[in-house]
């Protein structure tokens, strides 16, 4: 069966795939958190980790520094991967599989855009409920970068 011009080869239907985003866990020297808060549904108006989803042709690195740049005008470098996010329900929108990075920042002056309606660094943010699964992300940067807790 000829397909899109190719003649011996056959392209089965794509199939239903989670999208991908890329979070940026990002603190600076006082140990503040950098967070946005969202101008757009879902969680419109809530403190969350900057980040989005992957363009396609974009690694997931880049997806991060350039969401990063987009919403908060830092430029960083990724320090590590703190993990890759992939319950169904993370996500009001659908399915969504996020890889969560910690990144340090090249300068610690937030300016908000994009998607973003504010962008600063916050030392509370332990008492915030952030949007998405980011609580969860953020637990598990802070338990990464304190290590074990000795007894």
């Amino acid at each position: 069966m000829a397909l899109l011009g190719f003649n011996s080869v056959s392209i089965p239907p794509m199939h239903k795939q989670p999208s991908l985003a890329a979070d940026c866990v990002v603190f600076d020297p006082a140990g503040r958190l950098l967070l946005i808060r969202r101008k757009n549904p879902p969680f419109r108006g809530q403190y969350a980790l900057p980040g989005g989803f992957v363009d396609y042709g974009e690694r997931m690195e880049e997806a991060a520094l350039r969401e990063l740049r987009e919403e908060t005008g830092i430029e960083g470098r990724i320090v590590r991967l703190i993990g890759v996010y992939s319950r169904p329900d993370r996500d009001p929108r659908g399915h969504c599989v996020s890889a969560a990075y910690l990144i340090e920042a090249g300068s610690h002056k937030a300016v908000a855009g994009d998607d973003a309606a504010e962008a600063e660094f916050v030392s509370n943010f332990r008492a915030e409920k952030l949007a998405f699964d980011h609580d969860e992300i953020v637990a598990d940067a802070l338990a990464q970068r304190d290590g074990p807790k000795s007894a």
